[in-house]
């Protein structure tokens, strides 16, 4: 495995070749997130378990519109509820100081990385945002109020909330800003593009808190790899990332949590 230092000595991130950051739900942990696919992602409608899977369709948003939306504001509550840990924050410095030089493409919808300060001009949340919510009829983006919210599991979402998930200017009802499972990335409305060209242009991929389940970061980690950047995978688990690591003669990987990988890749970047 080469040296960490030795291949971070001998790149430095430019506006033309960034530092790009890709992560998952991994970073989030800290924050005491829940990942999507565990124990608290299922839920209850009357007497049926829906998985994740399930839920977060665009056929299941057609057929159970008021269901699936207290389910993604039980979840928004959970994500409101935590605060930015210092990998998030690490984040914040790095692109304090990179500028144009950084670009950080999340498969995260917690909000968490713009909360802590990371722009929304260099972020690319290609899952999109629980904290928006789009016209079903235009596709505009709304920002949700912040008491928007579903606290317990079983808490009923009541008319009132319904109807403040319209569209104020069109009266059109509104939908999460989310990527489904039976839906396509895309450039309009989640900058799906725009992060895979920052992606291609990569000095430096640092891959941190992802398993790989979803499509867009080893879309994006294969982009960076054939450009020839330095592949860091940050993780306490295996995944593809870091099988690819093994593999690829600028690549290495740091069994740390996100936490600790971070802290210790700043300790050598230049």
């Amino acid at each position: 495995m080469p040296a960490l230092h030795a291949l971070l000595a001998a790149t430095r991130p430019t506006a033309e070749r960034p530092l790009v950051v890709v992560t998952g739900a991994g970073i989030s942990a800290a924050s005491g997130i829940p990942t999507f696919r565990g124990p608290q992602g299922y839920w209850t409608v009357g007497a049926t378990e829906y998985r994740p899977q399930e839920l977060a369709t665009a056929q299941a948003f057609a057929a159970m519109p008021r269901e699936v939306w207290r389910w993604y504001l039980y979840r928004r509550a959970v994500c409101r509820a935590a605060e930015p840990n210092p990998a998030h924050h690490q984040l914040v410095t790095w692109e304090k100081r990179l500028g144009p030089a950084f670009a950080l493409i999340t498969q995260n919808v917690d909000g968490l990385h713009t909360r802590a300060g990371n722009s929304a001009e260099r972020t690319y949340e290609v899952h999109g945002s629980v904290d928006l919510m789009r016209d079903l009829g235009t596709d505009q983006r709304l920002t949700m109020d912040d008491d928007l919210l579903i606290h317990q599991r079983d808490q009923p979402l009541s008319d009132a909330i319904l109807t403040r998930l319209i569209n104020p200017t069109t009266g059109n009802p509104c939908r999460p800003h989310v990527l489904w499972f039976d839906e396509s990335y895309d450039e309009k409305n989640y900058r799906f593009d725009s992060a895979m060209e920052r992606a291609s242009r990569a000095s430096i991929c640092v891959v941190c808190g992802t398993s790989g389940a979803a499509s867009a970061p080893y879309l994006a980690v294969e982009s960076a790899v054939d450009a020839g950047a330095v592949l860091i995978d940050v993780s306490p688990d295996g995944n593809p990332f870091r099988d690819l690591a093994r593999r690829y003669e600028r690549g290495t990987w740091l069994e740390r949590t996100a936490v600790e990988g971070l802290a210790e890749i700043a300790h050598h970047l230049t």
